[in-house]
């Protein structure tokens, strides 16, 4: 079975690595003692601080285990490894939409570090699909769910 490859920065990667030590370390051991507090309080049937502590610690538990398959497939991209002023992952694009001149920037990320309010936006959305491969100067049409969009590239770095 083909495992689903996930592209990401080196700094993407590092990231996923303090998640989950994070998790492992500090978070799991807490909603444990949590769970053991709340079997303190009783009847577990009817005990919702034991309820909530076993659906963070499923939280808990799953993050840890989608960090862990992302960080073991993970496919690291290196923006060397792509000509100069290509737009690629990693790269941030600067572009402004016409006719109006409204300018944006964003980093292109893997989906795994994607956080549109930093200003870093996946590789599988709609804009970094049409902008991937593209170069400064290029003139791009955007499928959004929001509409349709036409850009002009103003710098790669």
């Amino acid at each position: 079975m083909n495992e689903k490859k996930y592209p990401m920065t080196a700094e993407g990667k590092d990231k996923l690595e303090d998640e989950l030590n994070e998790l492992k370390t500090t978070k799991r051991k807490e909603v444990v003692e949590r769970i053991k507090i709340a079997r303190g309080f009783g009847d577990l049937s009817e005990n919702s601080e034991y309820e909530s502590a076993r659906e963070e610690q499923a939280f808990v538990e799953g993050r840890i285990q989608k960090i862990e398959n992302m960080i073991q497939h993970a496919e690291i991209i290196d923006v060397n490894d792509f000509e100069e002023g290509e737009i690629t992952l990693g790269r941030t694009v600067l572009f402004k939409e016409l006719p109006d001149g409204y300018e944006e920037e964003y980093t292109i990320v893997g989906a795994a570090e994607a956080d549109p309010f930093e200003g870093k936006i996946s590789n599988e959305s709609p804009i970094a699909k049409a902008l991937i491969g593209k170069a400064e100067g290029d003139q791009v049409s955007i499928e959004t769910p929001g509409g349709h969009m036409e850009v002009e590239i103003l710098s790669v770095q």
